[in-house]
């Protein structure tokens, strides 16, 4: 089924009053078709300049400057966001508008967590969900204890327990480390980390 991925999610945002400073929110801007989709990579929030967003036509797009050399790292031949739909993974972000300090707020991400839920529902063949970060791992947290009563990921440091495997309703759920902002260009073991997370997500893809 191909989906206007901006178009759809904004009705429903709309229908549902999910949603207050609509001018503020920002959705990934891609018609696809959702059944080729196979990971779902959830990162925090947008970033305050949409023409930084992963689904920008900016040339200078910042958190494609962070996604290209970490999915480079981890062996992937893409340039754009569309290498990386093709290969089929979609970008996503679990707080759809920008952090307004250095945190974001627990009830923010609650009411944000309902798009979430209805973005998941898009795609019916995920083999894998990254969670990019901690916002990502608590907003995917509300969505499964909603549905499944109880937690995907522990609350727990990420480097305690990437290693370890976790599943939703039988699609494998990597917890991982926020893959843009300028920190990476200075934490070069994080970078080395996600990359690692990244590959291997693509080998269960490819097997």
């Amino acid at each position: 089924m191909r989906v206007e991925v901006n178009n759809y999610l904004t009705k429903y945002i709309v229908a549902n009053k999910l949603l207050d400073n609509l001018d503020r929110v920002q959705l990934p801007d891609i018609s696809l078709d959702t059944e080729s989709i196979r990971v779902m990579m959830i990162n925090e929030v947008t970033p305050l300049n949409p023409d930084d967003f992963f689904y920008s036509r900016s040339e200078q797009a910042d958190f494609m400057t962070t996604t290209l050399p970490i999915f480079r790292n981890a062996g992937a031949d893409v340039n754009n966001i569309d290498d990386i739909i093709n290969l089929g993974i979609y970008i996503t972000t679990a707080v759809k508008c920008p952090k307004s300090g250095n945190t974001v707020d627990s009830d923010l991400i609650k009411t944000h967590a309902l798009v979430l839920e209805e973005e998941l529902k898009l795609f019916p063949n995920l083999g894998v969900i990254m969670l990019m970060g901690d916002v990502a791992k608590k907003a995917f947290n509300m969505v499964a204890k909603k549905n499944t009563k109880k937690n995907v990921i522990p609350s727990e440091s990420t480097y305690k327990i990437r290693h370890n495997e976790y599943y939703y309703n039988g699609i494998r759920v990597f917890p991982s480390y926020i893959m843009t902002g300028k920190n990476l260009q200075i934490e070069k073991s994080k970078v080395d980390m996600i990359s690692d997370d990244v590959r291997k997500m693509l080998e269960i893809i490819r097997s």
